[in-house]
């Protein structure tokens, strides 16, 4: 199935601010936010885009056939290694799996459907989720569903896995699934493995840690009066990027009359993104303190 991405035209609408610029895609995905990039870009623009899914970047280079297009095997955590003397004027980040990885089974991310519990977005990496579920200790489990998956009933799950493992090793979605609705029953539209499949997806891929060094690096690659987009979805995610954007604040004891010192890389906008083109215009132009 062809992924179709949230909030393209907003996204885009606030992103490229010179068509004639060269931008930066750090989660390709099938290239639904590339290839309208490109479609947008003058014949003078120029987008780079990574991934680190080995299959996005084949269908990258075998479905974008485009001199101002180039793509990256990489984590995006390791953009400065990758683009270490280049600058941009707009950095895109759609967080989260792809639909895609949800279609094919055989990846192991979906519990809708049979497949081998793998759930790596690098296949040419690290280790699967039936591997951290066979070898890992219940409560290394158990802390990894509660963290990642904010589920409350993680320590139940974790017992449970065990449980069954000690019968037989988990192999497939199947597996899982089965095990997690021994303990849940389900309760409304989403299923009661939801949670803990996002939760081993995440450990595995070590999603937040690899965006945290991401956010870090981003600065160093931006032009002045560039822009970033990111779209997330879940609140672990959500935290992470608006706590990066937050400015430093200096406190001052409230007997010295001197108001708090303020220090931010960036201007940060938390509104509707199809608020956003707007209010950039107006942003643009003004000086960011360092």
């Amino acid at each position: 199935m062809l992924h179709v991405p949230v909030l393209l035209e907003e996204s885009l609408d606030f992103l490229l601010n010179d068509l004639s610029g060269s931008y930066l895609d750090l989660t390709f995905g099938r290239g639904s936010h590339s290839q309208e990039i490109l479609n947008r870009l003058s014949p003078s623009g120029k987008l780079f885009a990574v991934d680190r899914d080995l299959e996005a970047v084949s269908y990258g280079k075998d479905n974008i056939a485009d001199k101002r297009f180039e793509i990256f095997h990489a984590n995006y955590s390791q953009i400065d290694v990758l683009f270490s003397e280049q600058q941009f004027n707009g950095i895109l980040l759609d967080l989260g799996t792809c639909s895609t990885h949800l279609d094919n089974h055989s990846r192991g991310f979906s519990f809708q459907g049979e497949g081998p519990l793998d759930m790596r977005m690098d296949t040419s990496q690290g280790f699967s989720a039936a591997s951290f579920l066979n070898e890992s200790t219940e409560q290394e489990i158990s802390d990894v569903i509660y963290k990642y998956g904010e589920e409350k009933a993680s320590r139940k799950i974790a017992k449970a896995i065990v449980a069954f493992r000690n019968h037989t090793l988990i192999n497939s979605t199947s597996d899982l699934v089965k095990i997690i609705e021994g303990v849940l029953k389900r309760t409304g539209k989403k299923h009661p493995a939801t949670k803990t499949f996002q939760a081993i997806r995440i450990h595995v891929n070590n999603e937040l840690e690899h965006l945290e060094i991401a956010l870090g690096k981003l600065a160093q690659l931006l032009n002045k009066k560039g822009v970033i987009a990111i779209i997330s979805f879940h609140s672990l995610e959500d935290r992470i990027v608006k706590n990066f954007f937050k400015p430093d604040i200096q406190s001052l004891p409230k007997d010295i009359p001197i108001n708090n010192v303020v220090k931010r890389a960036f201007i940060a906008l938390k509104r509707k993104l199809n608020l956003l083109p707007k209010k950039l215009n107006e942003i643009l132009d003004l000086e960011v303190p360092l």
